[in-house]
């Protein structure tokens, strides 16, 4: 059992939440967070790079001189790769790179993620962030009092709220997320993972369902 230690927006704690890591996943294996990491990482390339083939170059196709008789090394067109401004021997032509894991086993990452990130204390709980407005000054300052200025983070709330959404888009290595959209990657690459207490109740529930 490991008990977190909730704090408000002024950086001061106000009390303790008891959660068991795992009871959201038994186990954290390496190489499955290694592999979901691979795949959103893949997924994310555009995968638009291009060089032009030799049939695609400017230039006649004619034979530059004659094969005998110059005194020069026998040479076909223009565009032949092994002349300055000709195509490229082996192309490289736009590709996709997406692929995906089974269901199971990305929902298994995520969850060994959230696991992982509670056992090595990288977890800070808000009490709760409710804003009627828009204001990044107001998160920033919370984020000042919480310790976490320059800190990357991922801050996850229990359902999409537009206001804080707002309020953090424009923060340096900050991402805002619903509970519902995190996966290991969102989990694992910041060094924090802020998460209100609604957050983290709607992660409790599911692991226990």
């Amino acid at each position: 059992m490991v008990k977190l230690p909730v704090y408000d927006l002024s950086g001061n704690k106000v009390g303790d939440y008891d959660i068991d890591p795992s009871t959201i996943a038994p186990r954290v294996s390496k190489q499955l967070l290694h592999d979901a990491v691979v795949m959103y990482l893949a997924n994310a390339r555009q995968g638009s790079n291009k060089t032009k083939s030799r049939g695609e170059v400017s230039g006649s196709t004619k034979k530059m001189y004659r094969q005998k008789g110059t005194g020069n090394a026998r040479m076909g067109a223009k565009r032949t790769p092994v002349r300055r401004g000709g195509g490229h021997a082996n192309s490289r032509q736009p590709r996709s790179y997406y692929y995906r894991l089974p269901r199971k086993a990305v929902q298994s990452a995520t969850r060994m993620a959230l696991a992982a990130k509670i056992g090595t204390d990288s977890v800070i709980v808000i009490d709760q962030l409710a804003m009627e407005a828009p204001k990044t000054k107001a998160l920033v300052g919370a984020f000042k009092a919480l310790g976490l200025e320059g800190v990357s983070k991922t801050l996850a709330t229990a359902s999409h709220d537009r206001n804080v959404y707002l309020s953090g888009r424009n923060i340096q290595g900050l991402t805002i997320s619903p509970v519902s959209d995190l996966n290991a990657l969102s989990i694992l690459r910041p060094r924090k993972l802020v998460l209100t207490r609604e957050a983290l109740d709607w992660i409790k529930s599911r692991a226990s369902a």
